[in-house]
């Protein structure tokens, strides 16, 4: 039986079911890179299983349940993940497959309503307003969703129905994985107040802190204490933010079709780099990264940025705004070069570069650079035809040739 034949259970007990007015969705997918990752390796499911480069100095990209419930988290450093999940599977990260699983996912959220604001690969509002006399009720659409996501992805997904963005949001949070959690909108305040105060958006780990102090714990204790004390606690603007975020208010529309605002890939290196030329062949291997990222997900981007960190950990980023927008891993290259040559680094050692796309447009949309001279198939072509042929055999399959043989220029090399 497919997933789409299976009727969910909805709603918690104590909240209800009644999705009147609650036309809001938050979906977001369950540990999506994990997901993704196990797609083509389905002898993992089931099992702890870590996303992430394997380099002592690497960091957690993502980890399934099983993982996270042995301790793993995501942006913990790799050398503890290992001590707190021997057993645990690492998997390298293919954000070429993530690209496209995250279109698949946009694609179908936009086949429900044209209402769809990503907030990144795995997770978009939905305004389904206009869908309910196509499609049904809310908390049925929401179904949908989930069944498909399943069906055409092999990855789940936990959605949030409610009246408002901030609380659908926070739904879909409470039943992950895999669930679906319906707030009435009669029911906000008994849903809300019981969270702790880290549940509301611009709560960090200092103004919990600062929360604390005064005695607040939870939602309802902020809902409940006088505007201007949160003002002069916190100050003007963020005491206002809470206190209308703590009854449940939240004018905000869902915004459709706003794309990434960059993408970027970095590397934290097994040892320090001090050779500029091994830095250069990282900076090509980034940069082909990134304009594969940039291909896949339907985008061309016009300012190239790097960031550089040094042995002591402090760090520079440099950017430059090209002419026209590209996607071509040549021209990130160059220019990411070009940045990182400006510096004028001269055996300083390195601990981790990165390259960075911004500025990003859809790629049909934006205007082209036509330069006098230009044949007319060239070096997009070629990376264009090396895409499919790393979907088909691999992300090794094809390379730059200076990425070819490391061993020619020492261990560090990528």
């Amino acid at each position: 039986m497919s997933r789409s034949q299976v009727r969910r259970p909805t709603g918690r007990i104590g909240f209800g079911t009644d999705d009147t007015g609650c036309t809001i969705l938050h979906v977001d997918m369950d540990a999506f890179y994990a997901s993704a990752s196990l797609r083509t390796r389905p002898e993992l499911q089931g099992q702890p299983v870590i996303v992430g480069g394997g380099g002592g100095r690497s960091v957690v990209l993502s980890a399934t349940y099983e993982a996270r419930a042995l301790g793993v988290h995501s942006a913990m450093p790799m050398s503890r993940a290992r001590r707190v999940a021997p057993q645990a599977v690492i998997v390298e990260p293919d954000h070429r497959l993530y690209a496209q699983v995250s279109r698949n996912v946009m694609a179908l959220f936009e086949s429900i309503t044209p209402m769809v604001e990503p907030l990144s690969l795995d997770e978009a509002f939905l305004d389904v307003s206009g869908a309910l006399r196509r499609l049904g009720s809310p908390t049925a659409i929401a179904e949908l969703i989930r069944a498909r996501v399943h069906d055409e992805q092999q990855i789940t997904c936990s959605v949030g129905v409610a009246s408002t963005k901030f609380i659908a949001k926070l739904a879909s949070t409470r039943v992950k994985p895999d669930g679906l959690l319906v707030v009435p909108a009669a029911k906000v305040i008994d849903f809300l107040h019981p969270l702790p105060v880290g549940a509301l958006w611009g709560v960090g780990e200092k103004t919990e802190e600062q929360l604390t102090r005064l005695g607040l714990r939870t939602v309802g204790d902020i809902a409940n204490t006088p505007q201007a004390t949160l003002q002069r606690a916190l100050g003007q603007a963020a005491g206002t933010h809470l206190h209308e975020l703590s009854w449940g208010r939240d004018p905000r529309r869902v915004s459709p079709h706003e794309p990434d605002k960059s993408v970027g890939n970095e590397e934290t290196f097994a040892h320090d780099i001090d050779d500029p030329e091994v830095i250069h062949a990282h900076l090509l291997r980034l940069s082909d990264q990134v304009a594969a990222r940039l291909r896949a997900a339907g985008y061309v981007g016009r300012t190239v940025s790097i960031k550089v960190r040094f042995a002591d950990f402090s760090t520079i980023t440099r950017s430059r705004t090209l002419r026209s927008p590209t996607d071509v891993g040549k021209e990130v290259y160059d220019t990411a070069r070009a940045l990182y040559d400006a510096l004028g680094l001269q055996r300083v050692r390195i601990r981790l570069v990165g390259v960075r796309m911004e500025g990003l447009a859809d790629a049909v949309d934006a205007p082209q650079q036509l330069v006098l001279g230009d044949p007319d198939h060239g070096r997009r072509d070629a990376e264009v035809a090396i895409d499919g042929l790393r979907a088909r055999y691999g992300s090794a399959a094809v390379r730059p040739a200076r990425l070819v043989d490391p061993d020619r220029r020492g261990r560090n090399s990528p």
